[in-house]
């Protein structure tokens, strides 16, 4: 666990609010490190905060209504309450649309882009009006906390890829990957800390490392990781792949390291050719099978994640049925669908064969009775199987009573489904052994086994 100063009574206390992704959720915990050592203390709610921090996604359209929805909904909550209640708009849409921002949204007292938010400090000393604190002393260790039994770690941010659909090079910048030894750190904190698995992301986790001043590979980082999490019982996971990065030193570290799971998570989004190069992107249906071939010929008990997009600009009846029948052929154990979505400033958006929202709506729910058809076989195929499970949290089972809810290692978490355990006593981060009883959509129903937790 991180080494942070201690907060007096009276120190200001922030609301964290997150929304989009885990990458945010990381970046969210960093500031919360930062403003920790500065003295700072967490608020619970709008009730007890001195400041609110919006940590906002503008990854679509939707998300950035999203948050500048919330945003607002929480300067009627202030104003509600009859008290200044200070809002710092933080992340992408900042970084996005900053300049427009002052003027369209008055009631924000700053905006912080995602290249700003080591200063958030000052930021919120300023708009509190408080003199800033001397600064803090040096802390060992990252600049992370440990939230729960899984660890998101981002091992690089920004994208060079440019796929024609996407903003997140307009948002995030460049690619640049983080140290070796800087995420060996952050690592071994949250391990130390309790985490029970380590999950690494990024916007482009296998090119990891080729941007390094001595390049490295993403294999390499695994190969450091391995050990270190193995000697804690932990697990990696790996996600954000893409289907030319799946070398056969990195499908190796997967397949030969035991405490890197084989739960591959690569978004093809289309597998028409036509579709993949309108979309600055390479490859086809036939291509990305012999992908998908050879990782079941290598890592035969791997779990297959993917993301199909339906109605991309020029899309014909032709290619989407091309799209639905590779899903099928290739039963993924997990498909993640988007509607295409014309983002303001990308290659796409300009196109004038847009495809109609009707159609667009059509083909996304067909897109979703596939993907759910197939996640929910995959998940009942686990029934009888006995695994592992890492408590996440408790819940009421609908009938008053409490159920822990966890994850197996073939789930990615707050992902792809949960585990429900009914009876024993255990804490967030207890490993716990069960054999899988039944299933229900992408849920499954486990049965402690004699032992309890590890």
């Amino acid at each position: 666990m991180d080494e942070t100063l201690e907060t007096a009574g009276d120190a200001p206390r922030v609301l964290f609010v997150t929304l989009g992704c885990a990458k945010n959720e990381v970046d969210t915990d960093r500031m919360r490190s930062i403003l920790e050592r500065a003295g700072f203390g967490e608020a619970e709610g709008v009730a007890d905060a001195d400041v609110v921090l919006v940590n906002t996604c503008s990854f679509l359209a939707s998300a950035t209504s999203e948050s500048i929805e919330t945003t607002l909904e929480l300067a009627e909550e202030r104003a509600a309450g009859a008290r200044e209640l200070p809002i710092v708009m933080c992340g992408c849409v900042p970084s996005r649309y900053g300049d427009d921002l002052p003027s369209e949204l008055p009631e924000v007292a700053a905006f912080v882009r995602t290249d700003e938010e080591d200063g958030i400090a000052g930021v919120m000393e300023r708009v509190l009006g408080r003199v800033p604190a001397p600064a803090a002393p040096n802390a060992a260790g990252p600049l992370r906390t440990v939230q729960g039994a899984s660890a998101y770690v981002k091992i690089s941010d920004g994208c060079d890829r440019f796929c024609s659909f996407c903003a997140i090079p307009y948002i995030r910048g460049r690619y640049a990957s983080r140290p070796a030894d800087e995420i060996l750190e952050e690592v071994e904190g949250q391990l130390e800390g309790g985490a029970r698995e380590i999950v690494l992301i990024g916007q482009d986790t296998g090119i990891w490392g080729s941007d390094l001043e001595e390049p490295r590979t993403l294999a390499d980082l695994l190969n450091l990781l391995a050990p270190v999490a193995e000697a804690h019982g932990a697990w990696v996971r790996v996600l954000y792949l893409q289907p030319e990065g799946m070398t056969p030193e990195l499908v190796a570290a997967i397949r030969d390291n035991p405490a890197v799971l084989p739960y591959i998570d690569i978004p093809i989004q289309h597998a028409s050719g036509a579709v993949l190069s309108a979309m600055n992107r390479t490859g086809d249906a036939e291509q990305l099978a012999g992908v998908f071939a050879r990782l079941r010929e290598e890592i035969p008990d791997m779990v297959l994640r993917t993301t199909g997009m339906a109605g991309f600009p020029g899309e014909t009846e032709d290619d989407f049925e091309l799209l639905c029948d590779f899903l099928e052929e290739e039963e993924f154990d997990y498909v993640s669908v988007f509607a295409y979505s014309p983002e303001e400033g990308t290659a796409a958006c300009r196109r004038p064969d847009q495809v109609p929202d009707d159609v667009k709506l059509e083909r996304t729910q067909r897109l979703i009775d596939i993907a759910e058809n197939l996640g929910f076989a995959a998940t009942a195929a686990h029934v009888g199987e006995t695994v592992d499970v890492i408590v996440d949290g408790v819940e009421d089972d609908g009938d008053g009573n409490a159920e822990f809810v966890g994850h197996a290692w073939f789930q990615a978490p707050d992902c792809d489904g949960a585990v429900h355990i009914a009876s024993g006593e255990y804490a967030v981060g207890d490993v716990v052994p069960v054999r899988l009883v039944d299933s229900f959509c992408y849920e499954l129903v486990g049965e402690p086994l004699e032992g309890g937790a590890a």
